[in-house]
């Protein structure tokens, strides 16, 4: 599973190094972490780990998984 992470407000280097197993992405007004989840113990960690640094999460989404699913044939 593959998430997006909306953050409010610019996060410094040193504190998005909090969050190793995902990319981030600074915007004017948010910063963007990305990445795999592996299950949802994994996924609340990250939120609880979000909100302990005091970063409010503004928006979380699940991302399509990269893999291409198998081509149906036609019938």
């Amino acid at each position: 599973m593959r998430y997006e992470f909306r953050v409010d407000g610019r996060v410094s280097l040193a504190m998005a190094e909090a969050f190793p197993e995902l990319a981030t992405e600074a915007g004017a007004e948010q910063t963007l972490f990305f990445g795999s989840v592996t299950d949802e113990a994994h996924l609340y960690g990250l939120l609880l780990r979000f909100q302990n640094l005091g970063l409010r999460v503004d928006e979380m989404r699940r991302l399509p998984d990269t893999e291409k699913p198998a081509t149906r044939r036609p019938r």
